[in-house]
Parts: C-alpha cells; sequence; structure tokens
C-alpha cells in the first residue's frame, strides 16, 4: 500500500526544468511597476504649447474683452479708449498726405460748408479741428479762427479783425517792461552807460521774443495731437517765397489794448503766458473748459 502511494506522489510532482533547457530561463518576474507604461518622448514634448496655441489664446482673450467692452459701453471695443490712429479722419488725412494751401483756399475750411472739414492755421501750419464743430464751427465762441492763420490773436488775446492774422511782428512788445525815467533820461540813468542801456534793450527783447515762441509752441501742442487726437497736423500754408517772421505782411500792425495791459515795470510780474507758455489765457481756458 505505502509504495503504491509512494509510487503515485513521485509520478505526480512536476518535471523539473532544465535551467540550459530554454533562452528565456535567465528571465526573472518583474516588479509591478517595471509593468507600468512609461510615457513617450513624443507624448511628453505634447504638452508644451506651441506658439500657436499662444496665439490663439491671446486672440480668444481679446476677443471676449472686446465683447464685454462693447456690451458694457455700448460703443466701444477698448472700454472706451480711442486710440488716434483709430480716427477715420486721421486716416483719411494720412493716406492723403500733406496739404499745401494758399490762403485763398484755406479760407473755404470755416465750416460754414458741411461738406468740407474744419481747418485753422498757426505759424503756417494747418490743423483739423472738425471735431469740435461747437467751438470752431459757425455760432461757435472761435469760429472767427477757422480757415484762417490768427497765430498773432493766439499769443496777444485780441480777437479784432487787425489781430486775426499770421503776423507775429511787434508781438513780443508785449513781454517787454515798461520803459523806466532812466530810458528817458532821468536820475537813474547814471547809472548804466549808453552801451549797458543798449545792451540791456537787446538782451529783454531776445527773451520777450523767446516767450512769443513758447506761447506758438504751446498752442501747437494743443492742436498737434491734443484732445485725445482728435486735432491733428494736416499741411502747410503756401504763402509765397520770401514770408516770414519780418516780411511778407504789410503795414506793421500795433498791439491791442488787452495786449499791452500785461506790460509792467522791471522786476515786476506782468506777461508771460499762462504758466505752461502760452499767452491767449482767455482761450486756453475756454479749451479746457469746452473742448
Amino acid at each position: 500500500m505505502s509504495s503504491t502511494l509512494r509510487a503515485r506522489n513521485t509520478s505526480s510532482k512536476p518535471p523539473k526544468s532544465n535551467p540550459t533547457s530554454s533562452p528565456d530561463s535567465n528571465l526573472t518576474p518583474s516588479s509591478p511597476r517595471e509593468h507600468e507604461a512609461t510615457p513617450d518622448a513624443d507624448e511628453q514634448i505634447s504638452h508644451i504649447p506651441s506658439p500657436l496655441d499662444i496665439l490663439r489664446i491671446l486672440l480668444t482673450m481679446l476677443l471676449l474683452s472686446a465683447t464685454c467692452s462693447y456690451f458694457i459701453t455700448s460703443d466701444s471695443l477698448l472700454w472706451g479708449y480711442r486710440p488716434a490712429w483709430t480716427r477715420p479722419a486721421r486716416i483719411r488725412a494720412w493716406l492723403r498726405g500733406p496739404l499745401h494751401l494758399p490762403p485763398q483756399t484755406l479760407s473755404l475750411y470755416n465750416g460754414t460748408n458741411p461738406s468740407l472739414p474744419i481747418y485753422l492755421a498757426l505759424n503756417s501750419s494747418i490743423y483739423d479741428v472738425t471735431a469740435s464743430p461747437h467751438l470752431y464751427g459757425p455760432g461757435g465762441p472761435y469760429h472767427m479762427f477757422a480757415g484762417r492763420d490768427a497765430t498773432r490773436a493766439f499769443v496777444t488775446g485780441c480777437f479784432e479783425p487787425a489781430g486775426l492774422v499770421g503776423d507775429l511782428r511787434g508781438v513780443e512788445e508785449m513781454f517787454l517792461p515798461l520803459p523806466e525815467p532812466s530810458d528817458e533820461g532821468g536820475v537813474e540813468e547814471v547809472k548804466l552807460t549808453k552801451a549797458e542801456v543798449k545792451k540791456r534793450r537787446e538782451r529783454e527783447r531776445r527773451e520777450a521774443r523767446n516767450k512769443v515762441r513758447e506761447a506758438v509752441k504751446g498752442w501747437e501742442g494743443l492742436f498737434d495731437g491734443g484732445k485725445g487726437g482728435r486735432y491733428f497736423w494736416v499741411g502747410r500754408v503756401d504763402r509765397g517765397i520770401g514770408v516770414g517772421w519780418e516780411e511778407g505782411w504789410g503795414e506793421r500792425r500795433g498791439l491791442c489794448e488787452q495786449a499791452l495791459e500785461g506790460r509792467r515795470r522791471r522786476g515786476v510780474g506782468g506777461h508771460g503766458g499762462d504758466g505752461d507758455g502760452r499767452g491767449g489765457g482767455r482761450i486756453r481756458r475756454a479749451e479746457d473748459v469746452g473742448g
């Protein structure tokens, strides 16, 4: 009986494998971690956003911002900001190129013809002020500046017809001090020689002319891209040859009473603009309030 059981047990045992019988005999069972799939190199690279993806994200954000801006403001895609280069009138002027208008042609652009823009000139430069018809159009407080070069009036504040010209000759006198008793042979004449008095007068006139130039430059800053880009330069007034500060304007003009009122004695504050290099303070204040 026992021999029979031993024979059965022996026959039931699996046969021992020969290590050299198979090429796969050296393989050992791998761990569960080794069976996990490792990502390929292409899969890892695909997670890095491409420039095209970044561009799509930015365009989507811009589109969402513009949509929200339009629904909130009802009329703007940029939250109320309107760059000067986006204004149609400015784009048309850029495409057309600079104008060269004689004074007679410039006078047609005074706002009386609705089909034409409103131009004014300052120091022979022409500016488009169509954006403010309530100021420069018919019935506006500064309609007299439209269609002409009225640089003299901008500096002096003299709005009479004689002052609505581009002639700047003699305007510097509003910035000169009033004559001293010494200038007329008074007691103080002894303190300065004639050469010193002459040199002082020349220096004062140079300084006065610089103040006129600063006043004109201040106004040019307003009209050349001022008011948020609504005003802009479009060309030049064609006056012909030989026209400048000192010539080409005919008879010399005097200053109006308002311009002369600001003159003071030496050492006493008088004319000198409104702190920003401009004369004609009444015009400046009205522009700031009603522009």
